[in-house]
């Protein structure tokens, strides 16, 4: 079964890394919107939000500032 685009939507998003969230914490310090950074990985911005807020991949803020 595929959708208009070509994807089976039974398929589950990919799970983001630790690393995929200091890359998606560093978007954020340079401006980029949730939705453009969830549309990057091919997740839901829910997802981005949880990195965002430090529910998920805690302590990866932090490690983006230091690589900056």
């Amino acid at each position: 079964m595929r959708d208009l685009f070509g994807e089976d939507p039974r398929r589950p998003s990919r799970r983001l890394t630790y690393d995929d969230a200091v890359k998606i914490q560093s978007m954020l310090l340079d401006g980029w919107t949730q939705n453009r950074i969830a549309a990057q990985f091919d997740v839901n911005s829910a997802r981005v939000s949880e990195i965002k807020s430090g529910d998920k991949h805690s302590g990866s803020r932090a490690e983006a500032v230091k690589r900056r």
